[in-house]
């Protein structure tokens, strides 16, 4: 069952670190876009992206996976296609025990990576935005 709202905002209220996987460093797209919202907001956002690693954006350097993270991750925001969410859902479960949410973005969806998050005990978000959430619940 999908989160409601009152999940949706204790998540983006509890989450204060996010990994963003599939960020881009390009002003036009949607990752580069909701990252730099997301930092905007006051959270740490560190972007993933393997053709990028080692630069510097949102003032954090820039990771080529999940496994590259040191420290404790709240949310893992997935900007991949459908068919690849699955196994960043998987790294991520490895990666961070304490992890709070997994949250693919608009578009993506895999139901069965969300039941092993769930599983887990983690909060699987499917087909949303967080740009669009925290300012439709005045977040």
């Amino acid at each position: 069952m999908p989160p409601d709202d009152t999940q949706i905002r204790d998540v983006l209220t509890r989450c204060r670190t996010i990994a963003v996987v599939g960020w881009s460093p390009k002003a036009e797209r949607p990752s580069h876009r909701v990252a730099a919202f997301l930092a905007r907001q006051g959270y740490r956002v560190i972007p993933v992206n393997p053709g990028h690693a080692g630069q510097i954006a949102l003032g954090e350097t820039v990771r080529a996976s999940l496994s590259q993270i040191d420290g404790p991750v709240d949310m893992v925001d997935i900007f991949r296609r459908s068919e690849d969410a699955g196994a960043v859902v998987d790294e991520a479960l490895a990666r961070f025990p304490n992890l709070i949410c997994v949250w693919m973005q608009l578009g993506v969806m895999d139901p069965e990576a969300a039941a092993r998050a769930e599983a887990r005990g983690v909060i699987a978000v499917m087909d949303r935005c967080p740009a669009i959430e925290i300012p439709r619940l005045g977040l």
